[in-house]
């Protein structure tokens, strides 16, 4: 199965690298050249990126922070790693647009589905931002939907791990691998792939989710060539 045009799903705390919180440049830079790997094949390409690195909204409202005020927190979170995933692909030669559930003019314009495919059309990557502009929605259910909104062939979920397991492959050995899977068994295996919302939505709409190890080079391009790497849910 290649793909044409994909959403890639990063979590903000991917782009901690080595030293555990806010942005670390190497790994930046080095997710800028996997992306510019795969725009250099024609393949289009969006993406979603959470704010976990810089603040989560959920650990705000633990620790006496309003849920919804701590949300917008979260979405504005969303913004500066979008702003440095931009920042790094520029400086590779990717031309980008930066779109958003929130818009924050001059930086961050309004997104609508039309206005992101005319991006992908003409060859930018479209970078949105600010979840899905609403309080109580991760930005998983926010990768779902503008995977959704774009007419995405796939949401491309990229991990430290190579996949789906049956446990946590980092604390038990003895876990194992996935290959493929629905998502009714995703779900009641209570896999922690995404949350229930995102699922249903990709589940409704027919969109497949690969997880897969974004920390390993090349990886990217492989998935979007076809190749078997990580686990595919459809």
């Amino acid at each position: 199965m290649t793909f044409s045009r994909i959403l890639l799903k990063l979590s903000g705390e991917a782009l901690e690298g080595a030293q555990g919180y806010g942005i670390e440049p190497q790994r930046l830079a080095t997710y800028a050249g996997e992306i510019r790997s795969i725009v250099d094949e024609g393949i289009q390409v969006a993406i979603v990126i959470g704010g976990g690195n810089i603040f989560r909204g959920l650990q705000g409202a633990v620790q006496g922070v309003d849920r919804v005020q701590g949300d917008y927190m979260g979405m504005l979170a969303t913004v500066i790693n979008s702003m440095a995933i931009q920042d790094a692909l520029g400086k590779q030669g990717v031309r980008s647009k930066l779109l958003g559930g929130i818009a924050i003019d001059p930086i961050v314009e309004e997104m609508s589905s039309g206005r992101a495919i005319k991006y992908l059309e003409q060859g930018y990557v479209a970078i949105i931002s600010g979840g899905t502009g609403n309080p109580y929605f991760t930005t998983d259910t926010a990768s779902a939907l503008r995977a959704v909104e774009i007419k995405a062939d796939v949401i491309l979920k990229g991990t430290r791990v190579d996949g789906v397991y049956t446990a946590d492959p980092e604390k038990d050995p003895s876990a194992v691998k996935y290959e493929t899977l629905s998502f009714d068994e995703a779900i009641e295996k209570g896999l922690k792939i995404m949350d229930l919302t995102a699922f249903t939505l990709c589940k409704e709409n027919n969109l497949p989710i690969v997880v897969f190890n974004m920390n390993t080079p090349g990886n990217l391009k492989r998935v979007v060539k076809g190749e078997k790497v990580g686990t595919i849910v459809q």
